[in-house]
């Protein structure tokens, strides 16, 4: 089912592109022909560094390379930008925590306010057109998370001029293809999937949805800095629209061997598999995931660990083995206890205790966690389903 909350989030599409286009450092000429901070080899040197630790998930390691870029540039956009890519990566580990949206949203207004200051003394300064699109989407799309629907839209507005402005002053740099890519396809695809958003559409320049993968593709293959962006996108795109199995797998396998250390990246390995029924494969990843956890090992958080559960549960619901399946489920119900939020896998694990029950023949018990479903928070037709269920028992 459509989501109102996904089509506005595709809305602001600047919010995506920056989330990927806003972690890498690049080589630019300033409009009157002086350099750029990010042509500073000390910066692309310690610039590399601090993001090969920070998809590596260390953080402090990250941090420290970081903030040697703020020293040496003090009061440019580029310092408070860079150190608020270990934070971005701190939410993105677990959506549902909201514990850091105050300290990136104090970041991406400092990035802002640093940049209106270089852009009063010269509106055409590149530094300052990037690093102020970047926040500007960097906090759309944490907005759109929140469902702060109205305010992201805006920023992926105001974002967008300086997103397929940028990119034209070099326009040979592989890396500079992604952020137009990343807009070419969207802005082709939504409007065809969801043909109500076409009267907004028409707001937004023209997309090229082959020539949109033809780019993201150019950056995957021969960018610098931000082929892992580009690679993860193109992850993203065969997963949710082009459906293409073999591409997913050869996304996510570059990165996992790229940084085995990112338990993002380790939990998405999972989803492949499993969204293609290949389950043998999905199983182990999972069962990895959770051993992970419990050793504490960094990135492999609560969150990871219920969507791991989740689908260990649904490997065991698929072999009829409902007693198994139940013993994740209780898990997963578990970790889930840690806050009161709704999360997806909470709700959907609530749900498939119902159809667990039920296939074993225990109704009054299946029919008491359909009623705690419709209580619940909506994801992916939840209520829906339980009603269903409370009509006609699951039978497997």
């Amino acid at each position: 089912m459509i989501r109102k909350s996904d089509i506005l989030m595709t809305i602001a599409l600047v919010a995506g592109i920056l989330l990927a286009i806003g972690q890498s450092p690049r080589v630019w000429a300033q409009a009157d022909g002086s350099s750029s901070v990010l042509s500073d080899p000390y910066v692309r040197d310690v610039g590399k560094t601090g993001l090969d630790h920070l998809y590596n998930l260390e953080f402090e390691q990250a941090r420290a390379a970081f903030d040697k870029i703020d020293t040496r540039y003090p009061g440019h956009p580029i310092g408070p930008f860079m150190k608020s890519l270990t934070t971005w990566w701190e939410i993105l580990l677990d959506i549902q925590d909201t514990s850091h949206d105050d300290a990136f949203f104090s970041a991406m207004d400092e990035v802002i306010a640093r940049a209106d200051r270089l852009l009063k003394r010269d509106d055409k300064d590149v530094d300052a057109m990037f690093f102020k699109g970047a926040a500007l989407g960097f906090r759309g799309r944490l907005r759109s998370n929140r469902g702060d629907w109205f305010k992201a839209a805006m920023d992926g507005k105001k974002a967008m001029d300086y997103v397929l402005g940028v990119p034209e002053l070099e326009k040979q740099n592989p890396d500079f293809s992604f952020g137009k890519g990343i807009y070419d396809y969207f802005a082709a695809v939504v409007p065809e999937k969801h043909p109500f958003v076409k009267p907004v559409m028409v707001f937004f320049p023209k997309g090229d949805r082959e020539r949109g993968l033809a780019e993201i593709k150019h950056t995957a293959e021969n960018g610098h800095f931000i082929r892992a962006e580009a690679a993860y996108f193109l992850l993203q795109i065969n997963y949710l629209y082009e459906l293409d199995f073999d591409e997913c797998v050869r996304y996510i396998t570059w990165l996992r061997e790229q940084y085995p250390r990112n338990a993002f990246f380790h939990g998405l390995e999972g989803r492949v598999y499993a969204r293609w029924n290949r389950w043998d494969r999905s199983e182990e990843i999972f069962r990895e995931v959770v051993d992970l956890f419990q050793q504490g090992h960094t990135g492999y958080n609560a969150a990871l660990a219920e969507q791991s559960l989740y689908y260990l549960a649904r490997r065991e619901m698929s072999k009829r083995d409902y007693d198994s399946a139940l013993t994740y489920l209780h898990q997963l119900e578990a970790l889930a206890a840690r806050n009161n939020d709704d999360s997806y896998f909470k709700v959907m694990g609530r749900l498939r205790q119902g159809m667990a029950y039920d296939a074993m023949g225990r109704r009054q018990t299946a029919t008491a966690r359909y009623r705690e479903v419709l209580k619940m928070k909506e994801h992916a037709r939840s209520r829906e389903n339980a009603e269903r269920y409370l009509k006609r028992p699951y039978s497997g």
